[in-house]
């Protein structure tokens, strides 16, 4: 073999080679993002987490891997668009939600039926509502991190800003990445609220209701820490308090993902809202904007994403447990 032709060779195999390596690169940077994108990572990290402490917690929690999903992304119909937050109203044994395009409070039923809207008159940016017994209501205005607390009509009709008691933190304000959530634990009067992002931020406010037309005498602890320690989300969109086991269920719009932690941040459970081939077997679709979490006096979890799809998990019969957070 001459001389030229034997560089001719070796140039080949380099660029073969060279051809492999690029090749190789993209694969490892595509797996990179991919472990990015569905947190392959941190599910695989709490997953073992969640493993060890299974027999420490699972009859004393929620214990999120249990639940399955029975209605999977319903729209409801007569909500167009914008539909955020939930909770539960246990006089009525009613679910209601929040629009902010127009701003009114939704009633739901337990099937993601509408049976009622009361509209917000004078309202700004309101992204999560909160319930504090008796018909109390609390409107969380995102941008504002306004806080107005005013009755829920006996019958329904719309609620005017000046009805309501005003509260305004304005924590780190930084427009559409403000409050996003909150829920009250009424056995000890506090008011739980997470902020989106930049940053991801919890707060509780103790002395709420005790507060109301007496003046507010009220005690704000930045509870940030529990998130650090205890959520692996990216953002932060909704948050439940469970008043029988005393936890929080947090909720990531960005990760599709529910956390379950103590009150005092200790990290629970976890299960994904990732459906597919990436997520549990019992979605179909991962929820595409979850922007809302509660549970019933039943046990039942709802997820609310927009625009207008419906969730509802709940616990399988004892022996039929799919664990697969």
């Amino acid at each position: 073999m001459g001389r030229a032709q034997a560089d001719k060779v070796s140039g080949a195999h380099s660029r073969r080679r060279i051809g492999w390596f690029v090749v190789l690169i993209a694969v490892l940077i595509g797996l990179l993002l991919v472990i990015q994108r569905y947190h392959w990572d941190a599910r695989l990290y709490y997953s073992v987490k969640s493993h060890w402490s299974e027999n420490d917690w699972r009859g004393r929690s929620l214990w999120l891997p249990d639940y399955q999903a029975v209605i999977e992304a319903r729209p409801i119909e007569g909500v167009r668009q914008n539909l955020s937050s939930i909770l539960y109203d246990p006089e009525h044994d009613r679910l209601l939600g929040v629009t902010n395009g127009p701003a009114e409070i939704v009633a739901l039923s337990k099937e993601g039926e509408l049976l009622a809207r009361y509209p917000l008159m004078g309202f700004g940016d309101v992204e999560a509502i909160g319930y504090l017994g008796d018909g109390m209501m609390v409107m969380v205005d995102e941008r504002a991190q306004q806080f107005s607390f005013a009755p829920l009509p006996e019958q329904p009709g719309p609620i005017r800003i000046e009805q309501a008691q005003v509260l305004s933190l304005g924590i780190n304000l930084n427009g559409n990445k403000g409050f996003e959530g909150t829920s009250y634990d009424p056995v000890n009067d506090r008011l739980f609220v997470v902020k989106e992002r930049d940053p991801r931020q919890l707060y509780e406010i103790r002395g709420v209701r005790a507060s109301l037309g007496h003046g507010l005498h009220l005690h704000i602890h930045d509870r940030t820490e529990w998130i650090e320690r205890s959520v692996f989300g990216t953002d932060l969109s909704g948050v439940h308090y469970d008043p029988a086991t005393g936890h929080l269920v947090v909720l990531s719009d960005e990760s599709n993902l529910l956390v379950e932690m103590t009150d005092q941040g200790e990290f629970v459970s976890f299960r994904t809202l990732l459906g597919g081939w990436f997520g549990r077997g019992d979605l179909h679709d991962s929820a595409p904007q979850p922007e809302g979490v509660a549970l019933d006096d039943q046990g039942n979890l709802y997820v609310v994403s927009e625009p207008n799809l419906f969730y509802r998990f709940r616990k399988p019969a004892a022996g039929a447990v799919n664990a697969d957070p």
